[in-house]
């Protein structure tokens, strides 16, 4: 079958690998029938990930068709359309128990798929624990309206969750890219009064403009500007969320400098580089700091909300190719010259 395989050293190619198969009696194999190109996978082939391994099929987010599974697997079945999740998960450790499914200890745990083993920007993917992994989708929801269930869906739901956003308030999401934009969406159900949406990029805030994913939209100029206008807004008091979704070099500051004191702020953003937390700088603030991978373990309550039509993230595909076109598609996604959201990948 042909897989788009991570090489090291920032190289990734089309390259023909045997079929999966099952391995153990929690596994499935699912038929491909739609993927992505994340942003993760930039990172991965920037040697930003170090657990990546050379030689894995990438991807991570994709949906498929139930070809084959294993004896110990009970909530799907063969020829079942599935969404997949972005991380796989045991159930019965510690972590998982709790919900922390991003740590499960299993040796396959995590965010394993297209980083430690062979994902789905292929024909065909084994899925670890698919009782855990896999989700049915809704008959009414098409292939293209389920695809970021499992990984920009699952961090937008698990961001706007985790910055305790309650009705009213105001959220700044730094970030306009396809994970900001899923947050945006996400933060909508909880009626915040107001969704303020930063980016560096014109062309992204418009988008989040045009598409309704946010109220307000600024450019991310001098931090002073910046922080003026987001006080003016709230009686001098700052955002009452904030969620990094950029990973820049300036937006972990940008963060604390525009949440109010007593404000949580969320960091889903993957950083390069290391980060400072000038305690000194915000004492006083009282801010609470979440961050981490996502715990991606609401999928089903995802699907219903996209089957409800309260979730709707088809616009993010803004650019489409088959798997034979993928590597021009990688590089196009890199440059981001030319607008990409995301790339929907078919099969041949």
């Amino acid at each position: 079958m042909k897989a788009m395989v991570y090489q090291g050293e920032g190289r990734a190619a089309l390259l023909q690998k045997p079929r999966p198969v099952i391995q153990k009696s929690t596994d499935a194999i699912v038929r491909v029938t739609l993927s992505t190109i994340c942003s993760s996978d930039i990172h991965i082939l920037h040697g930003a990930v170090p657990r990546a391994v050379p030689g894995v099929t990438l991807g991570h987010e994709f949906v498929g068709v139930v070809e084959e599974t294993g004896k110990a697997v009970h909530s799907v079945a063969v020829g079942d359309r599935v969404a997949v999740n972005v991380e796989t998960f045991c159930g019965d450790c510690f972590f998982c128990k709790r919900g922390y499914v991003n740590n499960c200890t299993d040796p396959e745990g995590g965010w394993a798929l297209g980083c430690r083993i062979d994902g789905g920007q292929a024909e065909y993917a084994r899925i670890p624990f698919a009782d855990q992994g896999l989700t049915r989708i809704p008959e009414e929801v098409s292939d293209e309206e389920a695809l970021f269930t499992g990984d920009l869906l699952s961090t937008g739901y698990w961001a706007a969750q985790m910055v305790e956003i309650q009705k009213g308030d105001t959220v700044v999401v730094i970030g306009a890219g396809p994970a900001g934009l899923c947050t945006m969406l996400c933060a909508k159900l909880y009626e915040p009064e107001r969704i303020i949406a930063i980016d560096q990029r014109k062309e992204r805030l418009a988008f989040a403009e045009k598409y309704g994913m946010a109220d307000l939209t600024f450019l991310s100029e001098d931090m002073e500007k910046l922080e003026q206008k987001i006080r003016s807004l709230t009686d001098g008091r700052g955002a009452d969320a904030v969620i990094e979704a950029a990973g820049g070099d300036n937006t972990f500051e940008m963060a604390w400098r525009l949440a109010r004191p007593n404000a949580v702020i969320g960091i889903e953003a993957m950083y390069e580089k290391p980060q400072i937390l000038p305690l000194p700088d915000m004492y006083g603030k009282n801010l609470i700091w979440k961050s981490g991978g996502v715990d991606a373990c609401h999928c089903q309550e995802i699907l219903e909300l996209i089957r409800q039509g309260k979730l709707d993230s088809r616009p993010l595909i803004t650019h489409t190719c088959r798997l034979s076109e993928i590597e021009q598609a990688y590089r196009i996604f890199e440059d981001h010259e030319d607008g990409v959201m995301k790339y929907a990948v078919y099969p041949d």
